[in-house]
């Protein structure tokens, strides 16, 4: 049986999901590098890993490979234009953006509800993506706030019942 592309993305939006910004360094000159990506997950406790997918078409994709570290900054409600500015095509994302350099100068973005900074441990390709695997390296975390969510299509408010 083929299953219908189009279908298959509606039934998968159908599951609601955390936003988080990606963000590694070129490993030629530094410059930071930041994704917007709601295919991540938890994969194991011990030790701490962590998983991403980027397309195959992603620009970033290469370094992304390359650099060895990336951080999952897991956005909160209140930073849907930063997720928006990250799944652009904007020319310079890091305009007026606020980071503190992590672990090999990653940057970790401030105002998020958690980021993890990670190594790479490993890499997948799988179907039209490539899945990233990291171990979590150092952990920042709000013991408050809620998260931005993505469903159907569209960014939702957590809600104050959660």
């Amino acid at each position: 049986m083929t299953v219908d592309p189009r279908s298959f993305r509606k039934a998968l939006g159908c599951f609601a999901t955390g936003v988080t910004v990606v963000t590694t360094v070129n490993p030629d000159d530094n410059t930071p590098i930041g994704v917007t990506v709601s295919a991540f997950s938890s994969l194991s406790l011990e030790p701490p890993l962590v998983l991403f997918c980027l397309g195959n078409k992603t620009s970033s994709l290469d370094s992304f490979k390359r650099s060895g570290r990336f951080v999952i900054n897991i956005l909160a409600e209140s930073q849907r234009d930063l997720s928006i500015r990250f799944a652009s095509r904007v020319e310079d994302k890091w305009a007026g953006i606020v980071a503190e350099s992590g672990l090999g100068g990653v940057p970790v973005l401030g105002g998020c509800i958690a980021n993890l900074e990670c190594s790479l441990v490993n890499t997948v390709d799988s179907g039209d993506h490539v899945i990233f695997i990291g171990q979590v390296e150092n952990i920042h975390y709000q013991e408050g706030g809620s998260p931005l969510l993505y469903f159907r299509g569209a960014y939702m408010d957590c809600g104050a019942g959660v």
